[in-house]
Order: C-alpha cells, then sequence, then structure tokens
C-alpha cells in the first residue's frame, strides 16, 4: 500500500503539460502526465514533528448598548481537558449561559441555564394635587 501512495506523489510531482481552462478558465492549468516508476520506491522516514503540550486560556465579552449585543465567553485547555463557559442575552431578554467540559474520558458536556428577562417598570406618573384655589382657565 505504501507503495501505491509513494508511485501516486511521483504522478503528482511528475512533469506537467498545459491545457486550456475554457470558457471560465483566466489561462492554462497544469496537469500533471502518468509518469510510471521501474523498480522499487525507497521514501525517507519521516520522523513526526514534536507536537507542543497544549496549554491556553482566553476569555473575551462585547457589550453593546446600541445593539444590545451583550454576550461573553472564557475558556482554559490544559492538555486533553479543556473547561468553558458562555452566555448571551437573547431576544426576549433572558440570558443563556452554557458550563461546558471535554475530555477524552467523558466526551463533551454542557449545561445550560436560563434566567428571566430583567422586566424594568415604567415610571409611574401619579396625579399631582395642588392645595388651594385651581386656577382660572380663559377661554377667548
Amino acid at each position: 500500500m505504501k507503495y501505491f501512495i509513494a508511485i501516486a506523489l511521483l504522478v503528482a510531482a511528475a512533469q506537467a503539460i498545459p491545457i486550456e481552462l475554457g470558457h471560465y478558465g483566466h489561462g492554462p492549468l497544469l496537469h500533471a502526465a502518468p509518469v510510471l516508476a521501474h523498480g522499487p520506491v525507497h521514501l525517507a522516514h519521516a520522523q513526526p514533528e514534536p507536537v507542543a503540550y497544549p496549554k491556553y486560556s482566553f476569555n473575551y465579552g462585547i457589550k453593546d448598548p446600541h445593539t444590545g449585543d451583550i454576550k461573553s465567553q472564557a475558556e482554559e485547555r490544559d492538555g486533553d481537558v479543556v473547561k468553558g463557559q458562555y452566555s448571551l442575552v437573547e431576544p426576549d431578554g433572558s440570558v443563556r449561559t452554557v458550563d461546558y467540559t471535554a475530555d477524552d474520558h467523558n466526551g463533551f458536556n454542557a449545561v445550560v441555564h436560563k434566567t428571566a428577562p430583567k422586566v424594568i417598570a415604567a415610571p409611574v406618573h401619579a396625579p399631582i394635587y395642588a392645595h388651594g384655589p385651581a386656577p382660572l382657565l380663559h377661554h377667548y
């Protein structure tokens, strides 16, 4: 199987011949011509690059009073364990908060909390009563 892949790589890297792209093209397209390899193909065994230990943390938040876009997120990773939380204000004014974790043993898990929208009562204008005689209204 690895020889088949090696031959396919050789074909892809072979000499190229131009062909026309036609109506939608913007110039010639290079197309690999088939090449036959004779004899065994030896590939150097590439050593995998070392992978850095995955560790990070970040957070951000948006509070735009003009559009009402209010949201935040925080996440941290240490190795294969990820923990985070995000929240946003829904169109009805409620707040959705999601706490999540992910690891190789438990997979991805999320717990969603939703709080009721904050209701702000409009100011009530009570009638104003004056003491003393009522002013006379003149109609002309």
